[in-house]
């Protein structure tokens, strides 16, 4: 039986441990360490986690062939991993392989539980809208690889509903892609026709391309 407030915490650092444990701890969680991949899925295979903290930097098994045997192993338990600024690349992966969310460091105890409590949401509508919220503010980030990963799986997690693809539309508006995009917003509005975002954005894109002259320069 899993504990709803357990969570395991993967980190070679001693002092990451230190910072995640007593930070989680003050938010009432109940909270185990190792010191590396194999210890981890050791650990997690002898008792049921809500949730796993994983640095994807780790001696030995690195973090995301760890992520995939857990992912195999143990698909009920959470993954939420922590990598290093300037690697986004090895996060998009991680989700793509199952994480739920991903860390960046440094970061902050009060950013950490929020992450946390979002992580041990519901896998649910709630969930969609969850992964929506991301994708926006990895496009405000101009993060364009992470927002299509939590774009694809709020839409593997609901594909009936507008909002990833009108998401998806202003995506591709970024990438310098507008006809991909409309393409897109399209898709939104078939599926709910008063879905105003949408059409707002078709709208415009319509016009932004009707004004330029017949070979693409404006």
């Amino acid at each position: 039986m899993t504990d709803v407030n357990s969570i395991l915490i993967v980190d070679d650092e001693r002092n990451i441990r230190l910072v995640l444990g007593h930070a989680l701890r003050e938010a009432g969680y109940s909270v185990d360490a190792a010191l590396s991949g194999e210890e981890a899925l050791a650990m997690a295979a002898a008792k049921s986690y809500r949730l796993i903290l994983l640095d994807l930097k780790l001696p030995g098994m690195d973090g995301l062939t760890v992520l995939h045997r857990l992912t195999e192993r143990r698909p009920e338990t959470k993954v939420l991993v922590i990598t290093a600024h300037g690697s986004i690349e090895s996060a998009v992966e991680a989700l793509r392989t199952g994480a739920v969310d991903y860390l960046q460091k440094p970061f902050s105890p009060s950013e950490l539980r929020e992450r946390v409590r979002r992580a041990l949401e519901d896998r649910s509508t709630e969930s969609y809208d969850g992964c929506c919220d991301r994708a926006r503010e990895a496009l405000g980030k101009k993060e364009f690889q992470s927002a299509r990963a939590f774009l694809r799986r709020a839409l593997g997690l609901l594909p009936g509903r507008p909002e990833a693809f009108n998401l998806m539309g202003r995506l591709l508006e970024e990438e310098g892609n507008p006809l991909e995009a409309q393409e897109q917003y399209r898709v939104a509005l078939s599926l709910d026709e008063a879905y105003r975002p949408a059409r707002k954005n078709l709208d415009r894109l319509v016009m932004d391309l009707r004004s330029l002259p017949d070979d693409g320069r404006p």
